[in-house]
């Protein structure tokens, strides 16, 4: 009977010790190590994948911005310049220093420099693109704007506010386009007739002015270069801030009238040969060019030469 007895002890201690051993590996079965390792691996590659596509959109912000800015100054003429907007009808007349401006009408680019004294000096463009009053809002004048920028000088009475892109180039009314310009050479002297050639050959290309002053404080220029190509041919134009008419006087340019235009340089009834007026045979008679010849100005509607000559006011005169 105590036999059996222990036999009976040693089983249960058996199945005790089996029942144990199978809790333990059930146990060690369900431990999550592996795959929480396997999650912190996959959060750090995607953590890793997040910060490289960060680092790449940031490369692409700063190499779109490069660009932009790359376009500004990759051209070595804007260098030691601030490019500013400024609006075409602007009409303060005030200029900042060392600055570079766009002043030409809408896409338009036509650059303007000031030195480190607010004067106007250089205007650049590649192109001329003319005036289209069917799709661009020109004034019944023919300007872009009513008025132009009030640029300390203009206020005098024999200067005007002188563009030097005309509206009818593509220009606008800035102080950044505007000088104080003798109103005879403005209306009908070099200005105008380079405006009217630029006009006839339906644009230019490679245009410059470079604008002089007699010293640092003054806005009103001394003189005036124009070089730009027409055509094929490169012209340089080059000319003082003056009244022409005076200046052709002063030189006696326009004594020695003709005897045939001597008692009425107006007179209709006097034909003459054209050729003889136009010294650079352009088919255009300029002031200069009828005053050298002998004629007294203005010329009139009904006067020969009036049809070879530019009216720039439409009044029936030319140099009046």
């Amino acid at each position: 009977m105590k036999k059996k007895i222990n036999y009976l002890i040693l089983l249960l201690a058996l199945t005790f010790t089996v029942g144990c051993t199978d809790v333990e590996d059930t146990s060690s079965a369900e431990e999550p190590a592996k795959p929480q390792e396997e999650t912190k691996v996959n959060t750090d590659e995607e953590t890793d994948s997040e910060e490289e596509k960060a680092n790449a959109n940031s490369e692409d912000e700063e190499s779109t911005t490069a660009v932009a800015e790359e376009s500004i100054t990759d051209d070595e003429q804007f260098s030691g310049y601030k490019l500013i907007e400024v609006d075409g009808g602007d009409l303060s007349g005030h200029r900042e220093s060392k600055v570079v401006v766009d002043i030409g009408y809408g896409d338009r680019e036509y650059w303007a420099f000031t030195n480190e004294h607010e004067q106007l000096v250089r205007v650049i463009a590649d192109e001329i693109i003319l005036q289209d009053d069917n799709s661009e809002p020109v004034l019944s004048s023919g300007r872009y704007y009513s008025d132009e920028a009030k640029v300390p000088g203009v206020e005098s009475d024999v200067l005007d506010e002188g563009h030097v892109i005309a509206d009818s180039l593509g220009g606008v009314s800035n102080a950044y386009n505007i000088t104080p310009q003798d109103s005879t050479l403005n209306r009908h002297g070099d200005v105008a007739y380079m405006e009217r050639a630029i006009r006839d050959a339906g644009g230019a290309t490679n245009f410059e002015a470079i604008i002089t002053y007699p010293d640092t404080e003054t806005q009103i220029p001394s003189s005036y270069q124009y070089t730009y190509t027409l055509m094929g041919n490169e012209i340089v134009d080059t000319y003082d801030n003056v009244n022409p008419d005076e200046v052709n006087e002063s030189l006696g340019l326009t004594d020695g009238k003709p005897s045939s235009e001597s008692s009425n340089s107006n007179s209709s009834s006097s034909e003459g040969d054209v050729s003889s007026v136009d010294t650079n045979g352009n088919g255009q008679v300029t002031i200069k060019e009828a005053k050298e010849a002998g004629f007294s100005m203005p010329i009139t509607s009904d006067h020969w030469l009036y049809p070879y000559m530019r009216d720039n006011d439409g009044d029936g005169m030319v140099g009046e």
